[in-house]
């Protein structure tokens, strides 16, 4: 048990990482230029980091995409919403298959839940946009467009995968599940022997039979009495489970379905079971190839689950770095002038932060009230923080979106 607890806590802070949320926001600077946009990253550092230490903040680069035209950013707005919480699901059923397939191998989650290769806080923090792949130059509804179209066809194929992975490991529990039970209903072939029995005699059969633990004495006293042409001394315990004994015992042919009757009456079972060296041989070797299919079928998907997973986390920051550019281009209007920050809240500061940025940045919407001083406010009063951001929904006077790394964990 505690090696059990070991590797359970080896795991978990292995897998530190998964429990983090990143919070995305933009903010604009006095002019697009580079410094301006430094000195607001530095003003964010300053409050957050510096003063407080209620983050780790990194500048992230958003490129320079088509704007289009006003109207076709408004649809296009709704349209990134669905695609990223879509990119989010098909990124979460990865993370939730992986951690599925290896719930006996825990040490070897954090290796399967890269993107490109390297740790989910690395890839974030050190984000590139990958121009190979979305080709800046492409209008952005068309850029949406590819990404879903990728993410759909993972999802469809995750889902054929594990229906054929199910299958077989549903076909293979199905045997075991015949192989266990007591004797009364389980497959016999696995307990018996063909020295068990007298085979291929044109007169004499041998059956199986279920006896009551409570009832062996009983058993052995009356079995050669129960019909006539019962052979005498025939009968031999094979093996036994906690309620019954598998007893052979051999007779005429004849007298079978008489025994058989009788035997009942006394709550004695005789089983249907009929000793085939052929069935016997082909039921291993097909227990056998599910077993080898299920290995590699399972070696198989986690290594899919490995590099789709990779795909679809990539896509979903890709997704969220478009609803960056496209909501500030929005709010702020043009030219395009903003700083995106990649922000990780430190354990239980959240409110203090969303405060402290608050305070920063409250003057960019006058319907919010938020101006000078009522960020500290906030911070004073934690409660009331959260007050006024449920009230407010997700309408901060800059743009936010979060990016939660539980992707083992139901949403």
């Amino acid at each position: 048990a505690k090696g059990g607890q070991k590797a359970a806590a080896a795991a978990a802070a292995a897998s530190g990482t998964m429990d983090k949320t990143y919070w995305l926001i933009s903010v604009p600077g006095e002019s697009s230029s580079p410094k301006a946009l430094e000195q607001v990253f530095q003003l964010v550092q300053d409050r957050t980091t510096h003063s407080n230490d209620l983050s780790l903040n990194y500048k992230f680069t958003v490129p320079d995409l088509k704007v289009g035209t006003l109207d076709s950013l408004v649809g296009l707005s709704d349209t990134l919403a669905k695609g990223s919480a879509f990119a989010e699901s098909v990124t979460r059923k990865l993370g939730l298959s992986l951690a599925d397939l290896l719930v006996d191998h825990q040490d070897k989650l954090p290796e399967n839940l890269k993107a490109n290769g390297m740790d989910l806080d690395s890839y974030l923090s050190r984000f590139q946009w990958d121009a190979a792949k979305y080709p800046i130059k492409l209008p952005m509804p068309e850029l949406c467009e590819l990404m879903t179209k990728q993410l759909s066809q993972i999802e469809a194929d995750l889902k054929a995968k594990q229906a054929t992975y199910s299958s077989t490991k549903n076909a293979l529990a199905s045997m075991a599940r015949k192989a266990t039970g007591n004797l009364l209903t389980r497959d016999l072939d696995a307990l018996v022997k063909a020295e068990d029995f007298v085979l291929d005699s044109e007169y004499l059969v041998t059956v199986l039979v279920c006896v009551p633990k409570v009832a062996y004495k009983k058993w052995l006293n009356s079995y050669e009495q129960l019909t006539d042409m019962v052979v005498p001394r025939s009968s031999k315990l094979v093996f036994e489970d906690v309620d019954y004994g598998l007893y052979t015992v051999t007779m005429f042919q004849r007298v079978q379905d008489e025994f058989k009757n009788i035997a009942r009456e006394e709550k004695f079972v005789v089983r249907d079971f009929e000793f085939d060296r052929e069935r016997l041989a082909l039921s291993k070797k097909e227990k056998g190839d599910l077993e080898g299919d299920l290995k590699g079928q399972w070696a198989a998907l986690v290594r899919w689950c490995k590099t789709h997973f990779s795909e679809a986390f990539t896509t979903w920051v890709h997704l969220t770095a478009l609803r960056v550019f496209v909501e500030s281009v929005l709010r702020y209007g043009l030219p395009v002038n903003f700083q995106a920050i990649l922000m990780q809240p430190h354990r239980k500061a959240e409110k203090k932060l969303r405060a402290a940025l608050l305070d920063l940045f409250g003057h960019l919407d006058s319907r919010s009230g938020a101006g000078a001083g009522l960020g500290d406010l906030l911070q004073e009063m934690p409660g009331l923080a959260a007050q006024f951001q449920a009230e407010k929904g997700e309408d901060l006077p800059y743009v936010s979106f979060t990016l939660p790394l539980a992707l083992t964990k139901a949403h």
